[in-house]
């Protein structure tokens, strides 16, 4: 393993389950791992890292197979939420520890939610960003989507081999500033949250419109920090992140048998009002996940005017109910 300082964060790359994937860290204590989503890295938790280790917590973050600065294996099937809970499991003992905390975010909750319903003794507690437990582990069946949301939604439009992969790796600073723009609180046209369906003879981008400004928790030197991350894959940069999504209806079939298995460490669930997930599941069904899957919830957080990006556009508010969640695990 070798170590790069990088101011307070030192990074490294460690070899588990197969994969090389690069981790940041820094802090010394109980360890807290962070599980990134689509299309993020490490960098998604620029701002929890000082806070958590002030606190006297180990912050570990990782860009998961496929992204960023780790291996991205060339089979689709290498990408399966097996696959992805093997690597945490594997991670947690590659970094001499015994049991973590888990604190996912978009497609890194499910594999949270999931590693903690599947080894709760490595888990300590585990904390979901934005998606909250869900009965089939993984994301709903793709005829699930398409039967609600059509032909146009982005998970159906992620299937097809090649497209999106050249689409969103064509300009990835262009791809960054539209995307993390798009899933915003405060969009520029002022509407609620609402999910990514692309018109027909569409691509994702053309569909989510160039920013003029930023948003106030977005720097363009956050966007150059992202596609340098992306830059060692070139023209398959997002290739890696699009696979777990060409996996969703084969997690169904794998993990058939574990479907609704509850969560049964003590968990946190935070989102914004704005996010897009809002618009997936209502409310009535988001407190019936919570209530049957993450049985010892000990709270939920609404972060009012905040959209997808949960812990970058409200980092405070996240840093807070995440010490606080922490202090109570470590009574």
């Amino acid at each position: 393993m070798t170590k790069q300082a990088y101011g307070h964060i030192a990074h490294r790359q460690v070899q588990v389950n197969g994969v090389r994937l690069h981790v940041a860290e820094q802090g010394e204590g109980p360890l807290v791992l962070l599980l990134h989503g689509f299309p993020e890295s490490w960098y998604s938790w620029r701002h929890q890292f000082a806070p958590l280790a002030e606190a006297g917590y180990r912050v570990v973050a990782v860009d998961q197979r496929g992204y960023a600065r780790s291996e991205q294996p060339e089979s689709v099937d290498a990408y399966t939420l097996l696959h992805l809970v093997g690597d945490v499991t594997a991670l947690i003992g590659a970094l001499g520890e015994e049991s973590a905390v888990l604190v996912g975010h978009d497609w890194g909750a499910p594999v949270a939610w999931s590693t903690a319903a599947l080894r709760p003794d490595l888990v300590r507690g585990v904390a979901g960003l934005s998606v909250p437990p869900l009965p089939t582990l993984g994301l709903p069946p793709l005829a699930q989507s398409r039967e609600r949301f059509g032909e146009g939604f982005y998970q159906i439009y992620f299937q097809r081999p090649g497209v999106a992969d050249a689409e969103l790796g064509r300009d990835p600073h262009s791809t960054f500033r539209r995307m993390l723009s798009s899933g915003a609180g405060a969009r520029p046209d002022g509407g609620g949250p609402r999910a990514w369906v692309i018109g027909e003879g569409q691509g994702l981008l053309s569909s989510v419109p160039e920013p003029e400004k930023l948003p106030d928790w977005l720097s363009e030197a956050d966007i150059e920090a992202f596609v340098a991350d992306y830059a060692e894959h070139g023209e398959r940069a997002f290739t890696g992140g699009l696979n777990w999504y060409r996996n969703i209806d084969r997690n169904n079939e794998l993990l058939a048998g574990l479907a609704g298995r509850p969560v049964e460490v003590p968990a946190l669930y935070v989102a914004g009002d704005q996010d897009m997930v809002m618009a997936l599941i209502p409310e009535e069904a988001m407190r019936g996940l919570l209530e049957r899957l993450a049985p010892k919830l000990y709270r939920r957080v609404t972060l009012p005017g905040v959209g997808h990006w949960t812990q970058q556009e409200s980092p405070a508010e996240v840093n807070a109910a995440l010490l606080d969640f922490l202090g109570q695990l470590d009574g």
